[in-house]
């Protein structure tokens, strides 16, 4: 079904793709892995057809459908349905044309046609889709540009997958996804019917999708039957008999130049040294496996503090006047191993937040050590670091008062030595921000890390590596991550973030995904009555004439949560990050943001309230 034939790609100068080739088997679910850096996104925008190689290419049957995200985020004022249903081009063209089909003998073969596609029930399945990742019947039907980032992408993933194209490329679909949207593209996957190829550094979604790992090491391709840990094995021992044949190669070379110096310079022995000599220059040596710099991760270790590190008693934590969790009671010593479990939006961060001292209590009390120091890690930070700046200046800026053997000794920790420590942020690959990030969080020894997804970005490798520098690290841990394995090797106490407040869990990671995938199993029916209801209600508004009155009170009332979401935004960064924040924003105190961003919300509910009454009345009048 797909064939990579010889691919070559040089960029900047670089070879990143050097004759790379690989046959995937006709509807094979394949794993896409290399390090960071090494050419994975390459190798799949060659695929796309969106780079040209410098030689070779991939091939595919003529008429096979290829299907791969854009990088740009859909937005505007469609919804993340209507978006969806529009991703079956198609479907949509019939649809139009069936309105306006005058002739009967066309308009026959239009029906036909989307009876064989069934499309009929599209809408069904669209929601289907978008509900599986994470959007709710009341989400579906918002405007695209009242979502961040994240969930925009989230749309463009539904969309892909709604369209079930015959090749399916899909590169780090997980990073903006929480654990439960996670698990529900897991099943799905594994019952699509088509060629995937798939870009992922989790090795949990790999073992659980993909029938072959296919291996991106120094610009070439090697493809090895099964999932992660069947192709861990097979590239240990391959590794291992790399060894051996290098140990050997070495002992067959020392033996050839011991006995070339000692016949050299003799008659009788001069021709057989000679031979030897070319035999030694023809001798290709074999590479010792070398050590990845990206995978040096150490975090110091701080000074001890008397247990409890945080205490909180009946808390509630949010923003302006209105809570996001309540009743909260946790308790964090000097060895806790702590992951909070949950939805996106459930307010996972906020308790984050709330433990690193971002946002203090709005009931109840927050008490710990006054001593304490935190280290906060965030995507936010990845992305905000000056790409025109060294990692020794980053690092020499938040170390003021350090000696310069300090600051490289911290950069050191984390693999920023020599050269790399004075080499430009933009010219870094997204895990080495990511090192750079969790090493500047942790210049003070914190007593406490809080990580919120860290390994978005990170290889497998670097993501084990990870992983013994916290189990070896002597404070405190408190993970957000829908990285399973992460997850299930670090921590020693889960807590669940859900329905307005933060409980113990009391199970393992796979008790939770047990009791994730049996309550989408069990709600499966309903969701599909509402659908239906919904559908109908929209299929009858598409045969009616537009309200051109409440669409523009929608459209207004769209607008205004346009305004006021980016607004948010930026009292939320000068509320995080006030070195960033907007000049009129910075001059105010912590409380000003939070009494701003109160009445900013108000204000987008008032608004999300004029356009739900809008869509309604729309609803009801039948267009």
């Amino acid at each position: 079904m797909l064939n990579l034939n010889d691919i070559t790609v040089r960029l900047g100068g670089r070879t990143i793709l050097d004759h790379a080739s690989a046959a995937l088997p006709p509807g094979s679910r394949v794993g896409l892995i290399g390090r960071n850096g090494a050419g994975k996104s390459t190798l799949v925008r060659v695929v796309a057809g969106l780079l040209d190689p410098d030689g070779g290419g991939a091939e595919m049957p003529k008429d096979a459908r290829l299907g791969y995200i854009a990088q740009e985020a859909p937005a505007g004022d469609a919804s993340p349905f209507d978006t969806v249903l529009a991703a079956d081009t198609e479907r949509a063209a019939l649809m139009a044309e069936s309105e306006t089909c005058t002739e009967p003998h066309r308009l026959a073969e239009v029906h036909e046609r989307l009876l064989a596609i069934d499309a009929h029930a599209a809408p069904s399945r669209a929601a289907r889709i978008l509900s599986g990742l994470g959007f709710d019947e009341e989400a579906q039907h918002r405007p695209l540009d009242s979502f961040s980032g994240g969930w925009k992408m989230r749309v463009a993933l539904a969309a892909l997958l709604f369209s079930e194209p015959d090749v399916l490329l899909l590169d780090e679909p997980s990073n903006h996804l929480d654990l439960e949207a996670v698990l529900w593209l897991e099943d799905f996957l594994k019952r699509y019917r088509a060629t995937i190829l798939i870009v992922s550094h989790e090795r949990d979604f790999l073992n659980n999708v993909v029938d072959h790992i296919l291996h991106l090491h120094q610009g070439r391709l090697t493809l090895y039957p099964g999932g992660y840990d069947a192709f861990e094995k097979q590239r240990a021992e391959r590794l291992a008999q790399l060894e051996a044949a290098r140990a050997n190669q070495q002992a067959q070379r020392a033996k050839l130049e011991d006995y070339i110096r000692r016949n050299s310079a003799r008659a009788s022995t001069a021709k057989q040294a000679q031979s030897r000599a070319k035999a030694l220059a023809k001798m290709t040596p074999i590479a010792a496996v070398a050590e990845d710099p990206t995978l040096s991760f150490g975090f110091p270790d701080p000074d001890e503090l008397r247990p409890p590190l945080v205490t909180l008693d009946d808390a509630s934590v949010g923003y302006g006047e209105t809570p996001v969790l309540r009743r909260l009671n946790l308790r964090l010593d000097p060895d806790d191993r702590i992951a909070f479990l949950g939805r996106n939006g459930n307010g996972k961060t906020t308790l984050a937040r709330l433990l690193a001292g971002q946002l203090s209590p709005m009931d109840g009390t927050v008490s710990g050590s006054g001593k304490m120091r935190v280290g906060y890690f965030t995507q936010y930070q990845v992305e905000e670091l000056d790409a025109d700046d060294t990692p020794l200046a980053h690092m020499t800026r938040v170390m003021p008062d350090a000696k310069p053997a300090a600051v490289r000794a911290q950069l050191g920790r984390f693999g920023f030595s020599g050269d790399r420590a004075t080499a430009l942020v933009g010219t870094m690959s997204g895990g080495e921000r990511a090192r750079l990030a969790l090493a500047l969080i942790t210049r003070d020894a914190p007593h406490m890390l809080i990580l919120d997804e860290p390994t978005n970005h990170l290889d497998v490798d670097a993501r084990e590596a990870l992983i013994r520098a916290l189990n070896d690290y002597a404070g405190a841990v408190v993970i957000v991550s829908h990285d399973r394995h992460m997850v299930e090797t670090t921590v020693d106490r889960l807590v669940l973030v859900d329905d307005g407040t933060a409980v113990p869990f009391d199970g393992s990671i796979d008790d939770y995904v047990a009791l994730v995938l049996g309550s989408e199993a069990k709600s499966e029916g309903k969701s599909e009555k509402k659908v239906s209801r919904k559908d109908e209600r929209r299929a009858a508004a598409q045969a009616r004439e537009e309200s051109k009155a409440l669409r523009k009170e929608a459209k207004a009332a769209e607008s205004e949560l346009e305004k006021l979401t980016t607004e948010r935004s930026d009292i939320d960064r000068a509320m995080f990050a006030p070195d960033e924040a907007a000049a009129h924003l910075a001059k105010l105190t912590m409380t000003d943001l939070m009494k701003r961003r109160a009445d900013v919300e108000a204000r987008i509910e008032a608004a999300e309230m004029r356009w739900m009454e809008a869509s309604e009345a729309l609803e009801a009048a039948g267009v």
